[in-house]
């Protein structure tokens, strides 16, 4: 690892300003920063800490407005916070479906949904696309974990679980700079790496997350994280599906049906979602949905096998949900 100074800030406005001139980070659980400056793929000449901010780890609810989630606040502090289980299951599900205990206990939600690619070539010892290089090696190379929406020029995938989740529940994402700040929904702060801004979510250099809102739900809202893996636990998603229903008696009034692990942004299935609106969840209609999840895929040479794998878990979870 490159020697680096590192600067303990007590406010947003101290952060902003240590955030500016030198190549500088801001730091708060580091599960996933640290390892890439081991790994010397991130080279800042500062680290700005955040953790002794006050008010970022806080997570609150209100019946009017909905929930408001620090960026400071671990994996963990959500999943336990008890409005969480019982408003927002699809977020509690898709945080017990992430990482490990250990990383759950010290990752917070702003690093999570800031994290790096992690695929291999990305990790590994090569001069990848998304580090600015001029190939990503994955399109002819070993590539069965990574996109089928939308690739290319790079082929890495959406690596957060909560993510998934967090778009499907119509998350906004609260963003901090000198410029001041401002409020996206969390589906188009995620971006497709592109040439003139080879990274996963649209954050500038001075910028940083300081929280997440969602809002409130309908009565009748229902919703479900489902997600495969190549192993049991600790490991990045094959396929994810995140389904969020509202029902008007047995008709569906709103749907928002999200996939991960298949691009480099959480999947937004729209034409699928509009599709249920004010239908009645049935064999039919949910075997049409599944179809319709696909209809834009384009895999690689070894990924073949997550359109199946798509269209059985949407299935799974639009059963789950049926009235």
């Amino acid at each position: 690892m490159r020697n680096f100074e590192h600067v303990n800030v007590t406010s947003i406005a101290s952060a902003i300003k240590n955030l500016e001139g030198n190549y500088s980070l801001p730091i708060a659980g580091g599960t996933d920063l640290i390892t890439q400056m081991k790994s010397d793929i991130l080279r800042p000449e500062r680290l700005v800490n955040l953790k002794e901010i006050p008010g970022l780890k806080d997570i609150r609810f209100d019946e009017s407005s909905g929930l408001e989630i620090g960026a400071l606040a671990t994996l963990a502090e959500i999943a336990g916070f008890e409005m969480v289980e019982r408003r927002y299951p699809v977020l509690l599900q898709s945080i017990s479906a992430a990482a490990s205990p250990q990383i759950r206990n010290s990752g917070t939600i702003g690093g999570n949904l800031n994290q790096g690619s992690r695929c291999w070539y990305y990790r590994g010892p090569f001069h990848c696309w998304l580090k600015g290089g001029e190939i990503c090696y994955a399109r002819q190379g070993e590539n069965e974990h990574h996109a089928i929406f939308r690739g290319g020029p790079c082929y890495t995938v959406q690596p957060s679980d909560p993510a998934i989740a967090l778009v499907a529940l119509n998350s906004k994402v609260r963003i901090r700079s000198k410029q001041g700040e401002r409020i996206i929904p969390l589906d188009q702060f995620f971006q497709k790496p592109k040439n003139d801004s080879r990274q996963l979510n649209i954050l500038k250099s001075n910028e940083f997350i300081t929280g997440l809102t969602i809002p409130l739900l309908d009565e009748g809202s229902r919703g479900i994280y489902l997600k495969a893996m190549s192993r049991r636990v600790w490991s990045f998603a094959l396929v994810s599906v995140a389904a969020q229903l509202s029902f008007k008696g047995h008709l569906v009034k709103d749907a928002r049906l999200v996939l991960g692990g298949v691009s480099a942004v959480p999947w937004l299935v729209s034409e699928a979602a509009s599709t249920l609106q004010n239908q009645k969840l049935d064999d039919n209609l949910i075997d049409d949905i599944a179809n319709l999840s696909v209809k834009d895929a384009h895999p690689l040479s070894k990924n073949a096998y997550k359109i199946p794998l798509i269209k059985g878990l949407v299935k799974e979870a639009l059963n789950s949900l049926r009235l």
